[in-house]
């Protein structure tokens, strides 16, 4: 791959990040509104399989002192719940609660409305080309993940 194509992806992605993404979440239940780092916590969690509060730290790149008060908050919050696991009663795992899963339902990295008037700023043929393009990385994102190669990279193989 040419430098110039990975200098214009790491150039033009930030860009559509930070004009569209969602800042906050807020429940359609309660209408409260809960962060995008919040958010991303209940993103990793799901409401069957449990998590270990370390393990979730270390995946998000976060102490677990850290990860400890977020948890609390959205615990004080009723999006999680910690529950001591059956097999061994000194561990604890993170659960979904129903309104955190109804949360990670409704979250989105980006708003759509702001996509959608990104979208409406370019003509019919500009736009058709731009989602195009947007498939085709997707698809080689796609690609990429199902060879493994990013779980070597992320291991510290190579390309």
């Amino acid at each position: 791959m040419s430098k110039s194509g990975v200098e214009t992806v790491l150039r033009c992605y930030p860009q559509i990040y930070f004009a569209c993404h969602r800042r906050h979440v807020r429940d359609p239940k309660t209408k409260t509104v809960v962060s995008a780092r919040q958010a991303s916590v209940l993103d990793h969690l799901d409401d069957v399989e449990g998590t270990s509060l370390l393990d979730l730290a270390k995946h998000m790149g976060v102490t677990p002192s850290t990860m400890s008060l977020m948890v609390d908050r959205l615990e004080r919050g009723v999006y999680v719940r910690r529950e001591r696991r059956q097999d061994d009663g000194r561990r604890v795992d993170l659960r979904l609660t129903p309104a955190g899963a109804r949360i990670k339902r409704q979250q989105n990295v980006l708003e759509p409305e702001l996509v959608d008037a990104m979208l409406e700023r370019l003509d019919k043929d500009r736009r058709r080309q731009a989602l195009a393009g947007l498939e085709l990385l997707a698809e080689a994102a796609q690609e990429m993940m199902a060879s493994g190669k990013l779980n070597r990279f992320l291991r510290g193989g190579t390309k």
